[in-house]
């Protein structure tokens, strides 16, 4: 029996091993307050809870107010995010540094990727070449019905309605074929600025700069994969 209520004293002791001590803060006015429980002056600033001997044994952080506590998830989403953001970056210069070995290489790479995309514009230049070729038939066609006129109505043919159908679809896939011409002319200054600036910043990071010191664009170079080999046109 003596023997446990040793063992009981002595498990007692670890969980109160700062009996006596106090509690101390310095309020906004500047003025001290120590209790041996928490100060009602010390609810909004940090306060400590010290030994007899004055050492502190742990720092207590006042509870937040709700516009507080809003202020301080917001600067940790904020934190959260540029940490995030240092993180890719560090990622992408990593990929940079280990996919290209020279300057030379980021033309060579530039080159290789936007090759399809020309190959795809130089096909739909040809089929809207022969789209018009066939549209001035058709209206030749068509003026050929205008100037026939029936014997008994006196009034010009009707061109057949396949003849019209062919025009009007004619017509729309000649504009689609523009318009994804002019969308690959961007995507081709939007590669050769991607590659220009990740060139830049390869030439600096092997120059001496820290990887992950500064943003770069959203994409790298490196991330970025050949396109695809074209078909249709």
């Amino acid at each position: 029996m003596r023997t446990k209520r040793i063992l009981l004293l002595a498990a007692a002791a670890l969980y109160l091993p700062f009996a006596g001590a106090a509690f101390k803060c310095v309020d906004e006015k500047g003025i001290t307050h120590i209790g041996d429980t928490p100060p009602d002056k010390c609810a909004t600033v940090p306060m400590f809870e010290i030994k007899a001997n004055g050492s502190v044994i742990r720092k207590i952080e006042p509870t937040p107010s709700p516009e507080q506590a809003k202020t301080l998830a917001v600067e940790q989403e904020r934190k959260r995010e540029a940490d995030k953001r240092d993180a890719e970056q560090k990622r992408k210069d990593a990929a940079l540094l280990s996919t290209y070995s020279n300057e030379r290489e980021f033309d060579v790479v530039l080159e290789r990727t936007i090759s399809p995309i020309r190959s795809r514009m130089k096909g739909a230049h040809e089929r809207i070449a022969a789209i018009d070729a066939r549209q001035k038939k058709i209206e030749e066609e068509m003026e050929f019905y205008k100037a026939g006129k029936s014997k008994m109505s006196k009034k010009a043919d009707e061109a057949p309605p396949t003849l019209v159908a062919e025009q009007e679809r004619l017509f729309f896939e000649k504009q689609s074929l523009v318009n994804g011409i002019a969308s690959q002319e961007k995507e081709i200054v939007q590669l050769e600025e991607r590659f220009g600036a990740d060139k830049k910043r390869w030439v600096r990071i092997r120059g001496g700069g820290t990887v992950g010191d500064a943003p770069a664009t959203a994409t790298t170079a490196a991330d970025t994969k050949p396109a695809k080999k074209p078909g249709g046109y």
